[in-house]
C-alpha cells in the first residue's frame, strides 16, 4: 500500500512545488498532469513536455546558484585576476549614440555611449551547460572591476533611468563583460587661429587611474570604435576618428592608455550667411561715396560712419560665442580688413575734401609765372570796389551843372570825372556778384593762362604732412563747378581692384590649412 502511494505523493509534492513558484498556467499543468495519473489515463505530449522543460529549467536555476554561491565562496575582490601572474588585460570598445554639443567657449565636448570592458577572471570559471550567464549589477560589488576613468572628462554619468543603465555577463571560461551607458563631457583644446575655417581634434583618453601597466593593460578589441547610424553634427563634420594603444609617465610611473581622436570640420554656412557676406557688402556700398558729387559732404561722411557702425555692430556679435582668446582668429582678420577699407574710404573724402573742394571744384596748381599777375588782379579789384565807394559818397558834392546832366540812376564817378549809368552799374554789380560768390570769372576778366597739375602722390604727400601753404597755392586758381576729382576716378577702379586681391588672398590661405595634429597627448 505504502509503495502504491509513493507515485502519488511525488505527484502532489510537485504540484504545491508549481503552486508556490510558478504562475496559474504551470498550476493548470500540473492539475491536469494528477488527474489523468489518478484516472489512470496518459496526459498529452504537450503538458508532459511543459512540465519537463519547466523541471529542467528550476534544476538548472538552481545549479546556477550553487554555481555562484560557489565561485563567490572564497573569492577576493580586492585582488586583481592572474595577481602575481603577469597584467590583466582589458579590452574595450564604444558605441557612439550621439555626439555633442561642442562648445568653443568651455573648449569641451559631450556624447552619449556604450561603453563595453572585457577582462578573464580564471577564479570565476565553471562547469555548465549554459555558456553565458546574464547576472544582476549587484553580482559587480562582489567581483574585481578595472577602476577605469577618462583622463580628460569632465562630469561623465551613468544614466540611472529608470534602473541604473548596467549589463553584466559571465561566461563559462571566465570572461567577464561588462557594459554600461555612458554621457561623456571630455575637454578639447581648440586653437582658433583659423575659425571658422578650422578643423579641430578632440580626444578621448581612456586608463587606469591607479593600476601601472605592470598590473593592467588596456586594448581596443575587434570592435574598437564605432558610430551608430544618423549622428548628424549641427556645427562640425567628423572625418576620421582614429585610435590607437599607448603608454603615458605619470609620477615616474608608467601607465597603459587608449586614445581614440575625433577630428571635426567646422560647417561655414553660417558664417558665411551672418558675417562674411554682410560685411562684403557694406564696403562694396561703401564704395557708392566715390560716384557721389564732392560738395554733398553730409551724404558722403554719413554713409561712411553707417558703414563703420554697421561693422562694429556685426564685430561684436559675432564674438559672443568665442572665447576672449589673446590672438586673432581667420574671421577677426577679415572684419579688421572690411574696417580699414572702409575708414579709407573715409580718409579718401578727406583728401577730396583738402585739396580739391574750396566752396565748390577743383582747384588745380598754377605755374610760378601767373603768381604775380594774379596778384595784380586782386590788386586792381579791390582799388575798383574803393572807387565805388567813393562814388557813393562824393555823389552830394556834384555842382548843379553837372546834375543837371545826369539822368535819374546814374552816378558819378568822382576821381575819372565821368558818370556811368544806372544799366552800367547794374551790369557791373552782377558780374561782380557772379565772380565772388559762384565762383566763375566775370566776363571782363582775362582768360586764365594754362595751369601745370602734380601728381596724386605729390598731392598725397602733401596731404599727410598738412602743407597749408601748398593748399592755399591750389585755391589761388579759377573754380569748375560740380567736377569729379581725379582721387575719385582712381578710388573707383583701384578699391575693387585691392579688395578682391585680398579675398583670394585671404581665401587661399585660410582654405589650405593642414590636417591638425592626431596625436598630441592631453593629460
Amino acid at each position: 500500500m505504502t509503495a502504491a502511494l509513493q507515485p502519488l505523493q511525488a505527484l502532489v509534492m510537485q504540484l504545491l512545488l508549481l503552486l508556490l513558484t510558478g504562475p496559474a498556467s504551470h498550476l493548470a499543468d500540473g492539475y491536469r498532469f494528477l488527474s489523468s495519473e489518478l484516472n489512470g489515463t496518459k496526459p498529452s505530449e504537450a503538458t508532459s513536455g511543459r512540465i519537463q522543460r519547466r523541471h529542467a529549467n528550476l534544476a538548472l536555476s538552481e545549479n546556477i546558484s550553487a554555481v555562484l554561491e560557489n565561485l563567490l565562496k572564497n573569492y577576493d575582490s580586492t585582488q586583481r585576476p592572474a595577481s602575481g601572474l603577469g597584467p590583466t588585460r582589458v579590452q574595450t570598445n564604444i558605441l557612439i549614440r550621439s555626439m555633442g554639443p561642442i562648445s568653443e567657449l568651455d573648449m569641451e565636448y559631450s556624447m552619449d555611449c556604450y561603453f563595453r570592458q572585457m577582462w578573464r577572471d580564471q577564479r570565476l570559471t565553471f562547469n555548465s551547460s549554459i555558456d553565458q550567464l546574464s547576472l544582476s549589477i549587484k553580482m559587480l560589488e562582489g567581483i574585481w572591476k578595472p577602476d577605469t576613468y577618462f583622463l580628460n572628462g569632465r562630469g561623465s554619468y551613468v544614466h540611472t533611468i529608470t534602473r541604473p543603465n548596467k549589463l553584466i555577463r559571465l561566461s563559462s571560461n571566465g570572461v567577464i563583460l561588462y557594459s554600461m551607458r555612458l554621457t561623456i563631457k571630455a575637454k578639447c583644446p581648440m586653437l582658433l587661429q583659423h575659425f571658422p575655417m578650422d578643423k579641430q581634434t578632440c580626444p578621448l583618453v581612456i586608463g587606469s587611474y591607479a593600476y601601472t601597466s605592470h598590473d593592467v593593460i588596456y586594448e581596443w578589441d575587434h570592435e574598437n570604435v564605432r558610430l551608430a547610424r544618423g549622428i548628424y553634427l549641427s556645427q562640425f563634420d567628423l572625418i576620421s576618428y582614429p585610435f590607437r594603444n599607448a603608454t603615458v609617465q605619470r609620477k615616474g610611473e608608467e601607465y597603459s592608455i587608449l586614445q581614440v581622436n575625433f577630428n571635426l570640420q567646422r560647417h561655414t554656412g553660417y558664417f558665411m550667411i551672418n558675417v562674411y557676406l554682410p560685411c562684403t557688402l557694406i564696403v562694396v556700398l561703401s564704395w557708392v561715396s566715390f560716384w557721389i558729387n564732392r560738395e554733398a559732404t553730409a551724404d558722403r561722411v554719413s554713409l561712411g560712419i553707417t558703414a563703420v557702425l554697421t561693422l562694429s555692430t556685426i564685430s561684436i556679435d559675432s564674438r559672443i560665442s568665442l572665447p576672449k582668446v589673446s590672438y586673432a582668429t581667420a574671421m577677426d582678420w577679415f572684419l579688421f580688413a572690411s574696417f580699414a577699407f572702409v575708414i579709407a574710404t573715409l580718409l579718401e573724402f578727406a583728401g577730396v575734401h583738402f585739396f580739391t573742394k574750396v566752396g565748390s571744384g577743383e582747384f588745380p596748381v598754377l605755374d610760378e609765372s601767373n603768381t604775380e599777375q594774379e596778384r595784380r588782379s586782386q590788386e586792381e579789384e579791390e582799388e575798383e570796389e574803393d572807387e565805388w565807394e567813393d562814388e557813393e559818397l562824393m555823389e552830394e558834392e556834384l555842382s548843379p551843372e553837372q546834375e543837371q546832366e545826369l539822368r535819374p540812376g546814374d552816378v558819378w564817378r568822382h576821381r575819372t570825372g565821368t558818370y556811368i549809368g544806372s544799366r552800367d552799374i547794374h551790369q557791373g554789380m552782377l558780374d561782380n556778384h557772379i565772380s565772388v560768390v559762384g565762383g566763375l570769372p566775370s566776363p571782363s576778366s582775362p582768360s586764365p593762362k594754362p595751369v601745370r597739375s602734380d601728381p596724386c602722390w605729390y598731392q598725397v604727400l602733401h596731404c599727410i604732412i598738412g602743407n597749408e601753404l601748398y593748399r592755399r597755392k591750389r585755391r589761388s586758381a579759377g573754380s569748375r563747378i560740380n567736377s569729379v576729382s581725379r582721387i575719385d576716378r582712381v578710388s573707383r577702379v583701384l578699391f575693387p581692384l585691392l579688395f578682391g586681391c585680398l579675398s583670394l588672398f585671404y581665401w587661399n590661405l585660410y582654405w589650405s590649412q593642414p590636417p591638425p595634429n592626431s596625436w598630441e597627448m592631453t593629460d
